[in-house]
This record gives C-alpha cells, structure tokens and sequence, in this order.
C-alpha cells in the first residue's frame, strides 16, 4: 500500500505542511520519491515556493500516477515542477545548489529494497545536511508508529536523525488506509514553532486553500505521544548505518523467531 485516494490526505499534509509552515520564508523543495505527486502537490499550494525538485527512482510509478491519479494532475503540470527520475541519493549529492526544505517521501526500510540506505546517519550527515540552506528544515515519513509497530523503525529514524540535527520532533497521526498510526520525524538546526494560533495564521496567509486534516491544533496535539511511545523513543539506542539497518518485515513474511 502506498497511499489511497480517500485518505492519502492525511500522510500528506502531514509530511509537507508542518516543515513549510516552521520555515521563514521557504522557496525551494526537494522530495526524495514522492512519485505519485502529491506531496509536490501539497508543497506547490505555498505561495512562496519558487521550485520543487521531485526525484523518483521509479519512472514507471510516475508515468502511471501523473495518467491516472486526476488530483494531482495540475501539479504535474505546474511549471515550479522539476521532475527527475534517479535514485535520490545519487541525485542530492551530484546537485550544487542548496534547499530549504528537503523531504523523504520514501519507501519503508524493507530488507533488499533500495531505500534503507537513505534512513543512515552518513547520508543524513554527509550528503543530505550539506544541502539544506542555513535555516534549512528537513522532515521525513518516518514508518508505522503504532503501540505495537514503533519499534520496527520509527525510534530508530528518530534517534538516528537526533544525532545529526539540534532540533528534532517526532509526530504521529492515524492513517485508516494503513491500518496504524503513522509516524514522521522534523529536524533542523533552528527551534520549532509550536504555537497554535501562530501555525493557524500562516496556514491562512501562506497556502492556497483550506487543508483537509491539519491545523494548528492538530498538530501541535500530533506531537504528543502516548506514553508507551514516547519512553521507546526517550531510551532508543539503535542508529542507523549501512551495516546496522533496521528493516520492516513485508507483508505475509512472518517474523523469525
């Protein structure tokens, strides 16, 4: 499952809003994945932003969901839109410029999948923190989050992440179409912005638009882990490295014992 249109939403407006609304003045974006389109979607309603870089591994997913997935076709056609379809490490490092917002939009961690490799600290340290602008703010999908799944990857992405940036915040909300609370971890060097009516405010001058799930309520309230979560991710020791990787067991692969 990568998203569905009933409640695709909800991931969405989660993974793009929150890094938007923290950031001054944002201007340029660059998504890892994010093939279906519809976090370039979410980011182009700011109307501050000058460019998104969206870089997708998979041309075939991209072909199919700029045909078919109607939502986002005026996205796809938005000329701020700079669609590259490479394998997203490959592509931060060989780019000069800088961004001030870079998103992971990326697949779970699965064992044998490409995607783990961009969940390390030496990809967040070397390659992807040197391409954030001074303020810079970098946010990702961070896997399921629930009472009985956040252990699978969720506190390590956070713990890994807090060992590179200052300032890091976990945040979860429930996704019906997953089946589970979902989880995404915010870093950057300069403090966040929590203040409720402050987010409502920017929301209402900054994007185009009503969102459908997030306000400023909700998400400072999505920052609030349950008591069992936030103790894992307090005592998470477990970083993220080429040879020590956490993996998500794919569906009907039962866990070894």
């Amino acid at each position: 499952m990568q998203s569905a249109e009933v409640d695709e939403f909800i991931y969405h407006e989660c993974l793009i809003h929150p890094a938007l609304l923290c950031h001054p003045n944002p201007k340029t974006v660059f998504i890892m994945g994010g093939g279906e389109g519809s976090a370039a979607r979410e980011a182009l309603r700011h109307k501050s932003i000058e460019k998104v870089v969206m870089c997708d591994i998979d041309q075939e997913v991209v072909d199919f969901c700029r045909r078919y997935l109607t939502a986002n076709h005026e996205a796809f056609r938005n000329t701020k839109l700079h669609l590259v379809i490479n394998d997203a490490k490959a592509e931060l490092e060989a780019r000069k410029e800088k961004f001030d917002i870079i998103v992971g939009d990326l697949a779970d961690p699965v064992e044998g999948g490409p995607c783990y490799q961009l969940y390390t600290k030496s990809f967040y340290e070397n390659i992807l923190k040197p391409k954030l602008n001074d303020n810079g703010i970098f946010v990702t999908q961070a896997g399921p989050a629930g009472v009985f799944t956040h252990k699978e990857v969720f506190s390590s992405i956070y713990n890994t992440i807090k060992q590179v940036f200052k300032y890091v915040l976990a945040y979860t909300a429930h996704v019906p179409s997953f089946a589970d609370t979902w989880g995404w971890v915010i870093a950057s060097d300069q403090p966040f912005c929590l203040d409720a009516g402050k987010i409502d405010k920017k929301m209402a001058e900054k994007i185009d638009g009503e969102l459908l799930y997030l306000s400023g309520a909700s998400f400072f309230s999505s920052t609030i882990l349950n008591k069992t979560v936030a103790k894992t991710l307090k005592n998470e020791t477990h970083v993220y490295t080429e040879e020590d990787a956490r993996f998500i067991h794919g569906h009907g692969v039962a866990y070894r014992i």
